[in-house]
């Protein structure tokens, strides 16, 4: 192997095209209603998803989904609207609201498809009574600073608004709902994949309030009194308004870390797959991967090089200061400096989705010189690592991956070559 980078970049391709959604829509096709279908979603795949549907689907159809600016894709009867991630504006909330006026006043003849896919979180702000625009944002914010897991996340986001939680399901009721749901989440629960907009969950107001106080975020006053408030309550799975409502998970990280491994054996390369659903503070996460890659490298266990190792799920990052980055290239940051004069590993972490933080880039490539070479560019990794900088660090030496949107979302992809 002459260029390891290029068979990173091959595996990430390998796991991208497994979660494709032109295969995966075509397999997962609901039987034709009597009545109308309407096609409804959200997320940073909801529109390449709409596009297979739109192609696979032999009928009439109507319908709307929201994605993130720039993901959009072109669709002839399908409406794609663009909005922000990961803060939410006034764009994902009109999304919201023409979300649910686009599923009022079906009957039980009717069908409805919905197209999930993460990121859908942020695009469907729609504040509970009481809330504005500005409080969904603000706990966005805490969310994203806090270092909570996603399914934390998504139970508080579910508490503050009138979309998620299952509520968009609720209110197409009679109609039947099909969710085709392309999961980010670790562990594939499809009731958490963007906040379940279609999808009810048993997670509670007492599981909200007890995760905001255990990561200590500060959310407004008018936010906090209405999660304390029987007003919060979401949907339980058992409410008879989604009696008959299917939910089909049709893409996810386990099965892009087997494609990942299968392309790996094709050119010559033992791959072993950790875990699909690693979570926790992307820079320890990165300093426990870096240790396994050290023990392979320098002592054969315990796997036996060359080999290739892979992990997927979805860590989190904890704001210390204001740096430019994302938890891939943290994470990555933090298993440079692990594996710094260590000769033979090659790694990539990034965002099946294209998009790491709020920068262009997916994540980023390191190896034993990069430590090195931020050194001779004038940039301190550590001092980076610790001020959440990571992608000045990486950008700095010309380490930074940019794909573009992929139109899936399966979570984050880490794989670490060891020669």
């Amino acid at each position: 192997m002459t260029d390891p980078r290029s068979f990173l970049v091959s595996i990430f391709n390998a796991a991208v095209a497994a979660a494709d959604p032109e295969k995966t829509i075509r397999d997962h096709l609901p039987a034709k209603p009597k009545g109308r279908t309407i096609v409804i979603g959200a997320g940073k795949g909801s529109a390449q998803m709409a596009a297979a549907f739109e192609k696979a689907w032999k009928g009439p159809i109507d319908g709307l989904v929201v994605t993130r600016y720039g993901y959009g894709a072109r669709c002839e009867r399908i409406e794609i609207i663009e909005a922000a991630h990961p803060v939410p504006d006034a764009a994902g909330l009109e999304a919201s609201r023409r979300l649910l006026e686009k599923v009022q006043g079906l009957t039980s003849d009717d069908l409805v498809v919905a197209l999930i896919s993460g990121g859908g979180s942020a695009l469907l702000p729609s504040p509970a009574p009481g809330l504005t625009l500005a409080d969904e944002i603000a706990v966005n914010e805490a969310l994203l600073a806090s270092g909570a897991p996603i399914a934390a996340m998504n139970t508080i986001r579910k508490h503050v608004s009138t979309i998620k939680g299952g509520r968009l399901a609720a209110a197409a009721h009679p109609a039947r709902v099909v969710s085709l749901v392309v999961s980010d989440i670790p562990g594939d629960n499809p009731a958490l994949v963007a906040s379940g907009p279609t999808v009810p969950d048993i997670g509670s107001r007492e599981e909200a309030l007890a995760s905001i106080a255990a990561y200590g975020m500060k959310l407004p006053a008018s936010v906090m009194a209405h999660i304390q408030s029987p007003a919060a309550d979401a949907p339980r799975p058992d409410d008879p308004r989604f009696a008959g409502n299917e939910v089909h998970l049709t893409a996810s990280a386990g099965v892009s870390l087997e494609a990942a491994a299968a392309e790996a054996k094709r050119q010559g390369i033992e791959a072993v797959i950790l875990s699909d659903a690693i979570e926790g503070e992307a820079r320890e996460v990165g300093g426990v991967h870096a240790a396994i890659a050290r023990e392979v490298a320098t002592r054969n266990r315990p796997f036996t090089k060359p080999v290739l190792i892979l992990s997927g799920g979805e860590t989190t990052v904890t704001l210390r200061a204001k740096g430019k980055g994302g938890r891939n290239s943290e994470f990555l940051l933090a298993f440079a400096i692990g594996i710094d004069g260590i000769d033979g590993i090659h790694a990539l972490a990034a965002d099946t989705d294209g998009i790491d933080g709020s920068e262009n880039n997916a994540g980023a490539f390191a190896d034993d010189s990069t430590v090195p070479r931020m050194r001779a560019a004038g940039v301190d990794a550590k001092a980076m690592l610790a001020g959440n900088n990571a992608w000045t660090a990486f950008n700095a030496v010309g380490d930074l991956f940019v794909p573009g949107p992929t139109g899936t979302n399966v979570n984050d992809l880490r794989a670490i070559l060891i020669r």
